[in-house]
């Protein structure tokens, strides 16, 4: 990724994920990036941040927490006058994103992978109350409704049940159980769940108005990408680069079939196709009951949420929800905003193009690997390290622990090592990252010399003896390494 600044965002999450802050830092600062942190103090903050960094001009901008913090960071680097790249290292609930796009769930490694990326153009979603019965007060100025708040999404906009449960579910207990929590609250809440009624429109010749779908549902997903929960593909054809959004209702029947439903969705399989309906579209209308719960990205939106400032604050709502019809406006906002996309990625989330040269980038740097060991092999230029050096490094040397390693596309030939190093005193273990490049001589313990590539496949809690100085961010210039095991 190229980067010179970056912005992280963390989402505490009762400590969490602050524990391997230096290491992530250190990773960071071995790719020549500066990188600042700010930590999520209330809600709406990270969205205050995400907003304050792009204007400010950083390169990158991290969320560092699950998809509601990502949600938060994309909304806030919309609202901006200058828009940046955004990237993400897991840290919440589901982390839906993160494994759509192959990210790692370690920390450590997950930054690894976020400087092995290709930053990538991606649609988004957005919603809108359309329209919404109002007091009457508010029918006499007849205004329509605009926009405001949080309205775009990535990953996917949910109306009904994922909705009402995920309102219901305790934050606190969602910090420290996880997936758990939302599992036991939607045990209590499916028997209070029922069927509502929708309207589902498009924008069809002319600019008239094609009723796509009328009846009973129980949930409307909105999908910019396929993943639901975290193995789920409601939205199994959507992709984030084709300019639109893929719609799936699930549909009412009789108590039994209204049950399986439920359980298939809550339990990670796709809807069956005969109790469902799928509509793919750009720009369409969906019309609920004002009572719906309306979801984005896995965080509940109050209705208010989508109001204008002015709106919200002469304090507009529908006299009667359980009455009154919203009608919401979503719309697919072609590649409007730059993600980083790790370059492991070859999945089918992508049209055309990235996901196919994410690909073909990562064969060729495998291919290049195998041609320098190659010729490091064949060749009779490289010197032996004669075994008094070899026995001076361990002797003095730094022992460092092998956590993960990954390149640095942006300089050809460079690897950083993460890993974790002992005081000979203290035995207290520190993280580090290790720089190795061509500057780097690499040998064997044998002495035998190889390539600075070899640095890719050391293995996990691999062993390594290091010399070189290191800096304050706990980054190592090697100079020389000794492959221990």
């Amino acid at each position: 990724m190229k980067c010179k600044t970056a912005y992280l965002i963390i989402n505490p999450r009762l400590g969490k994920n602050v524990a391997r802050l230096t290491d992530m830092l250190a990773v960071f600062s071995a790719a020549g990036w500066k990188t600042d942190i700010a930590l999520k103090e209330f809600g709406g903050h990270t969205m205050q941040l995400a907003r304050a960094a792009a204007e400010a001009g950083y390169d990158l901008v991290i969320g560092y927490g699950g998809d509601g913090t990502l949600n938060q960071v994309v909304n806030g680097v919309m609202s901006a006058k200058r828009r940046r790249s955004i990237g993400v290292i897991p840290g919440g609930t589901a982390n839906v994103w993160a494994h759509e796009i192959g990210m790692a769930e370690d920390p450590v490694k997950a930054a690894l992978l976020l400087v092995n990326s290709k930053g990538r153009k991606v649609d988004l979603g957005h919603v809108q109350v359309d329209s919404l019965p109002l007091t009457a007060k508010d029918r006499q100025k007849k205004e329509r409704l605009a926009s405001g708040g949080r309205h775009h999404f990535l990953l996917m906009a949910g109306l009904g049940i994922d909705a009402a449960i995920l309102r219901r579910v305790p934050t606190s207990l969602k910090e420290k159980i996880g997936e758990v929590a939302v599992a036991l609250t939607a045990v209590k809440e499916l028997p209070s769940q029922h069927a509502f009624p929708i309207e589902i429109r498009s924008l069809g010749g002319r600019t008239e108005d094609s009723v796509l779908w009328r009846g009973e549902a129980l949930q409307v997903i909105v999908g910019n990408t396929r993943r639901y929960g975290n193995i789920a593909e409601v939205t199994p054809e959507a992709r984030i680069d084709d300019g639109v959004l893929d719609v799936c209702v699930i549909t009412a029947g009789d108590p039994l079939t209204t049950i399986e439903q439920i359980l298939s969705t809550l339990l990670r399989r796709k809807p069956d196709n005969g109790r469902s309906e799928y509509f793919e579209g750009a720009h369409f209308w969906i019309s609920v009951p004002a009572s719906v719960d309306l979801q984005l990205d896995g965080s509940r939106v109050k209705l208010k949420d989508c109001l204008a400032a002015a709106d919200r604050t002469a304090g507009r709502q529908p006299e009667d929800p359980e009455a009154a019809v919203v009608t919401y406006r979503f719309d697919a906002l072609p590649r409007a905003l730059r993600v980083a996309i790790p370059c492991t990625y070859g999945g089918p989330l992508f049209e055309e193009g990235p996901a196919k040269e994410t690909a073909q980038a990562t064969e060729q740097q495998r291919l290049d690997q195998d041609a320098v060991r190659a010729e490091a092999r064949g060749s009779g230029d490289a010197q032996d390290q004669s075994a008094e050096q070899i026995d001076a490094l361990l002797e003095n040397g730094r022992k460092v622990t092998v956590v993960a390693v990954g390149p640095v596309p942006e300089r050809k030939g460079t690897y950083i090592v993460a890993g974790e190093t002992s005081r000979k005193k203290t035995d207290e273990s520190r993280p580090v990252a290790v720089r190795i490049d061509h500057n780097t001589t690499l040998v064997k313990r044998t002495g035998e010399p190889l390539p600075a590539a070899f640095a890719a496949e050391l293995p996990e809690r691999g062993v390594i003896v290091v010399e070189g100085k290191q800096n304050k961010r706990g980054v190592i210039r090697a100079t020389r390494v000794v492959i221990v095991t």
